[in-house]
């Protein structure tokens, strides 16, 4: 396939540009439109070829489309990521120096428990805690919302998870600063936040980790 950047890219990369964040399913639906759109031809398997046309001429710019894996489904997700910023201060137009704050602490909180979840009574603690300005409960839980809203959190039933967007565009951050306490699946080689330490795979080594996802696959797949 042609490495020349055409119309059908710009607008894949527009769509990117809005979303942020787009599943495999979509990409491939959002890759035929482009093609059609344009009168361009569309290969169903080239998905990632299309994408590496768009990442070379991106590279400059230091962004970059990356795919990762959802720790909840195992399904495939392509983000666009700003690789020239690689720590939360990327997200400073859209959110005041408190807020990036709690932001941080609730992925320690989440990075530092051992099932990969930090609950909405932890979190409005960390809150007091703030060195910046402290943020009322009301702002807290509306802050959450946001970063649910904006792909950065996950929320379930009042336990917060890191979304597959942070875990994809934090990726480099959350190497340097957890080091050791994060673990990577023995499978797929993405982290493992939400892990299955263990027994049924490997139960000499306690620090084996699998993602359940992977997990999952392997068991209906052997």
């Amino acid at each position: 396939m042609s490495r020349q950047m055409g119309d059908s890219h710009r607008r894949f990369l527009q769509t990117m540009m809005a979303s942020g964040i787009v599943d495999e399913q979509g990409a491939k639906a959002l890759y035929q439109y482009c093609c059609e759109t344009h009168n361009t031809q569309h290969i169903p398997d080239k998905l990632d070829d299309f994408i590496d046309t768009i990442n070379s001429k991106l590279q400059p710019m230091f962004m970059q489309i990356r795919k990762g894996m959802s720790e909840d489904s195992g399904h495939q997700y392509y983000a666009l990521v700003n690789m020239a910023e690689t720590d939360v201060t990327r997200m400073s137009s859209d959110y005041a120096d408190n807020e990036l704050e709690l932001f941080r602490k609730t992925m320690d909180l989440i990075v530092g428990s051992e099932d990969g979840k930090a609950s909405s009574t932890d979190i409005l603690n960390s809150a007091d805690t703030l060195t910046t300005r402290k943020l009322k409960k009301s702002e807290t839980e509306h802050l959450l919302t946001r970063l649910v809203h904006d792909k950065w959190l996950n929320e379930k039933r009042g336990e917060y998870t890191l979304s597959t967007r942070c875990i994809i565009e934090m990726e480099p951050y959350m190497r340097a600063m957890y080091q050791d306490q994060v673990k990577v699946c023995h499978i797929c080689h993405n982290f493992a936040f939400q892990k299955s330490d263990g027994p049924v795979l490997s139960p000499e080594d306690e620090d084996f980790s699998i993602n359940f996802s992977c997990l999952f696959v392997k068991f209906f797949s052997t």
